[in-house]
């Protein structure tokens, strides 16, 4: 998955001048310990914008109270307190603060952006759109404002809107970075590749040493299953920050798709690494085994996905492949069964357990199983042409015919299955049906009538089949 720029700070290593914040804090300090904040409010006033920039929220806090003590009608003093409180999720409270500052400053701008936040963090989507907009009717052409309302869309998964007011922001200001990384991740929601793709070339033109744009970027390319490209963005964000899991693991999958399976192996294993509690990685290194034929090998990173998720659905379906493919049958069993029990959609897994039933000799078993896939999806066409093989074999002829007709019902042009139809009605003495699926199958395949001739030897020199023959020759 893409990220959103507003949860995913680039600048992560951008701690600059702590130090002299840390000093500042003191002399502000000493100051209210002197009784001296009246002569020194800017000082401590920008002491604590530095707090906020720099999360000395406790401190900043401290500060803010004492401030507010002196001056209790300072609208920025209570505008502080609301911010830090935000950063550290005390959202009701810091939205009390606001509302006191808007009190004291109705046409605050910065006041209502932030209060719109404490407001989203609320739950109060509505409220969070009216402090922006009432923002806005103050500045219209504050383009931190309709960012900020864009954002609100954003979450909403409301992409139109969220584009609109994305797009607005660009017009006040074409440079406005965060803006069309946003627009980027927005049309990416919306399929709209090339669009996003241009988006994050603008973004990567004003904010070149962004990893996670080249990550987002690489992403697109997935989508659009240019795997190529995708490479050479998840390196160039791997470049930049070579710590970044998410990168080594789509990078991992963009060789995958390209059948280098050892490269991909390589970069999968440092996404581990990275982040060793992540059983979605572990999960694709084990396809990628499967891949080179390192099957004991996949069965242990399934099992270790398994150990990080106990309810991975698919870990245990790929796991009881491997142990099918090895010969340990039970074992495939036994992860069948608990794949149908973890999902409400276990069709994979019937389906699976239905094969290895069949392998094993377990035919009535096996037909169970095959039904309990096509009664999760009717449209399971192999699952409904095993069925019909399976319950020949058991001598189920009325049956077999229903299942063929349900293969028919999903592929009206398949010869196998009118084959398989014809052979069912001559055993069931109905020769002109048995007739008629014969003629279709020879129509749709011709090379079935080889198959017939071998199935039926004696057959092949009678009038009727030479009668079939001649109607069906190319």
């Amino acid at each position: 998955m893409n990220f959103s720029e507003e949860y995913f700070d680039d600048e992560y290593d951008s701690i600059s001048g702590e130090e002299e914040v840390k000093s500042k804090i003191k002399l502000c300090k000493e100051l209210i310990e002197k009784g001296e904040i009246f002569s020194n409010i800017d000082f401590i006033e920008d002491t604590i914008q530095l707090c906020m920039e720099d999360d000395f929220v406790e401190d900043g806090l401290e500060l803010v109270e004492a401030l507010i003590q002196i001056a209790p009608y300072n609208s920025d003093a209570w505008q502080f307190k609301g911010v830090l409180l935000n950063n550290i999720f005390e959202f009701e409270e810091a939205n009390k603060c606001f509302e006191k500052s808007l009190s004291l400053n109705p046409n605050d701008v910065e006041t209502l952006i932030n209060k719109s936040i404490a407001e989203d963090n609320l739950g109060l989507f509505d409220e969070a759109v009216n402090s922006l907009q009432r923002a806005m009717e103050i500045e219209p052409y504050n383009e931190e404002i309709h960012y900020n309302l864009g954002l609100l869309f954003e979450k909403k998964e409301k992409f139109e809107e969220a584009i609109k007011n994305f797009k607005n922001a660009i017009k006040i200001d074409p440079e406005y970075s965060e803006a069309w990384y946003e627009l980027g991740f927005c049309n990416d929601n919306l399929d709209r590749f090339s669009e996003a793709l241009k988006s994050y070339d603008k973004f990567l033109e004003i904010e070149p040493n962004s990893f996670t744009g080249w990550y987002n970027k690489g992403i697109v390319f997935i989508r659009m299953n240019e795997y190529e490209k995708a490479l050479n963005a998840f390196e160039l964000s791997i470049a930049l920050k070579e710590d970044f899991a998410s990168s080594w693991f789509n990078l991992g999958f963009a060789y995958y798709k390209l059948n280098r399976f050892n490269d991909a192996l390589d970069a999968y294993k440092k996404a581990h690494q990275i982040d060793p509690y992540d059983e979605t990685i572990l999960f694709n290194m084990a396809q990628t085994y499967e891949e080179l034929g390192n099957i004991h090998q996949a069965i242990k990173s399934y099992t270790q996905a398994i150990k990080l998720d106990s309810e991975y659905y698919e870990a245990y379906l790929g796991r009881g492949y491997c142990y099918d493919a090895v010969g340990k049958y039970q074992l495939a069993l036994k992860d069948f069964n608990k794949a149908i029990a973890l999902t409400s959609n276990p069709e994979d897994a019937w389906f699976a357990k239905a094969d290895l039933e069949y392998s094993l000799g377990n035919l009535r078993a096996s037909i169970n199983s095959y039904l309990k896939a096509v009664e999760i999806n009717p449209d399971n066409f192999n699952a409904w042409y095993k069925l019909a093989e399976t319950y020949i074999e058991v001598g189920s002829w009325l049956d077999a015919l229903n299942a063929y007709d349900q293969c028919l019902r999903i592929k009206p042009e398949h010869a196998s299955s009118y084959y398989g139809k014809a052979k069912i009605n001559f055993l069931l003495s109905r020769t002109q049906d048995a007739i008629d699926c014969l003629r279709k199958a020879f129509q749709l395949d011709p090379n079935i009538k080889n198959e017939f001739a071998r199935e039926y030897p004696d057959v092949k020199t009678s009038k009727l089949f030479i009668k079939l023959i001649e109607e069906n020759k190319s």
